[in-house]
């Protein structure tokens, strides 16, 4: 009897084209980071964020391996992974469906605010937790009535994930750093991208996006649409 047939059968090569493609691309980076450490190919030592590393001795490409490694394969590997699954697609899937050049954008204001601004001032080697709690930030305040719980025992809506999150952490004996950092980022592209528009339409400023993507940026990602003008 062919498996193939069997109805129950998980199809991962299906699961993992569903997921889009920025995330998709995000989840492969940190998977073959660790399966290279894994292996023996690349030292942990050599990915982890080091500001005298990175901008006196000129190992840029901390800036991105700091954000792909989380931790050799175990089940904290996996259980950070669900979470950067799970947040990253509801975000691409949601907010950001059809709009690839914004959710890249996104992303890069993440990075760029944690290794240039705050990495050099905190004490911490690697920031892939933080951008993924900066995502669930972002989602839970998109999502304000989104109902969930902790352990089945506690509900609680969307917005305070993020805190519900900390709070355990803390409980488990973890420091609040990393989940505080991306909890402040978050915040402040919140106010950036949802908040500040909305005042500066109410006082007439003329600058109400902050946050838009560059035109090469939609270009990149396929995104770009030309104004035409049209003449009379």
């Amino acid at each position: 009897m062919n498996n193939n047939m069997n109805g129950n059968d998980f199809d991962m090569l299906g699961w993992y084209l569903e997921i889009p493609i920025v995330s998709r691309t995000y989840l492969t980076g940190a998977f073959l980071t660790t399966a290279a450490c894994a292996i023996d190919v690349i030292s942990p030592f050599s990915l982890y964020y080091n500001a005298n590393l990175i901008f006196i001795e000129g190992q840029v490409w901390r800036l991105v391996t700091t954000f792909l490694f989380f931790g050799m394969f175990s089940i904290d590997f996996l259980f950070h992974m669900y979470f950067l699954v799970r947040y990253c697609r509801l975000l691409e899937e949601g907010d950001y469906r059809g709009k690839t050049a914004h959710f890249v954008a996104f992303i890069l204001f993440g990075v760029t605010i944690m290794t240039l601004l705050v990495g050099p001032w905190v004490s911490v080697h690697f920031l892939g937790s933080s951008l993924t709690f900066m995502m669930v930030y972002v989602w839970g305040r998109r999502n304000e009535d989104v109902r969930m719980s902790f352990l089945g025992l506690f509900p609680f809506t969307a917005p305070y994930l993020p805190w519900v999150m900390l709070a355990f952490s803390v409980l488990l004996g973890n420091s609040p750093t990393i989940d505080a950092i991306g909890i402040l980022v978050g915040h402040t592209y919140y106010f950036l991208e949802y908040v500040y528009p909305v005042i500066a339409d109410i006082r007439g400023w003329r600058t109400k996006k902050l946050l838009e993507p560059p035109r090469i940026l939609h270009y990149l990602c396929g995104t770009y649409e030309p104004v035409h003008e049209h003449e009379d």
